[in-house]
């Protein structure tokens, strides 16, 4: 063997033997390093912080089970207001015939030979006013009570001796109220008291 090949293989064997130096410091430093995060966090360290993100993740799972829970009360709610005043517009229309059937009764009162029509608009009042209270929709009781705008609907003013001043001394068309609300105020005439 020549000397320049033993020079070469001596350089090639050196050039090797620095590359495998330098793999060997790199992956001891990588170690190194992570060697100092795991001895940075402790096993107990460790388990705090995943005990801490589970309790995080389930404090949000409870919030949003909590908000389900309200949307699905909400929803219930509405629903049953919903179907509870269904029927409104079916009574505000019964309502309109009650009210010709009332005007119908007082016409037939004033004439003579009429007992029978009387009679007979009398029984269908009567049974308008049972189909009414089935579906909860009550007159409302104007007359002697002190004026609320609520359920009353002022259509003049008159002095009265009778009546104090505020309270409803005539009625003209009855109101009607549904479970808690009104379907039509009373349309009344209310007391200004006594004339001076």
């Amino acid at each position: 063997m020549s000397k320049e090949s033993q020079n070469s293989d001596n350089a090639s064997n050196n050039n090797a033997a620095d590359t495998n130096a330098s793999d060997s410091i790199f992956e001891s430093l990588e170690s190194e390093t992570f060697d100092s995060a795991v001895d940075m966090e402790s096993p107990e360290q460790i388990v705090d912080l995943l005990e801490q993100q589970l309790a995080d993740v389930r404090e949000r799972e409870l919030k949003a089970q909590a908000e389900l829970e309200n949307f699905r009360k909400r929803l219930l709610r509405d629903t049953e207001q919903q179907l509870k005043y269904a029927l409104m517009p079916f009574v505000r229309d019964l309502v309109e015939v009650v009210d010709n059937l009332n005007r119908a009764s007082e016409a037939a009162n004033t004439g003579s030979g009429t007992e029978g029509v009387v009679a007979g608009v009398k029984l269908v009042q009567h049974q308008f006013n049972q189909v009414l209270a089935k579906y909860s929709c009550k007159p409302i009781v104007s007359v002697g009570q002190q004026f609320d705008p609520n359920f009353h609907q002022a259509i003049a003013q008159q002095p009265s001796a009778e009546h104090a001043a505020g309270t409803v001394m005539y009625e003209t068309s009855v109101g009607y109220i549904m479970h808690d609300r009104v379907v039509r105020p009373s349309m009344v005439i209310v007391s200004t008291g006594p004339a001076n």
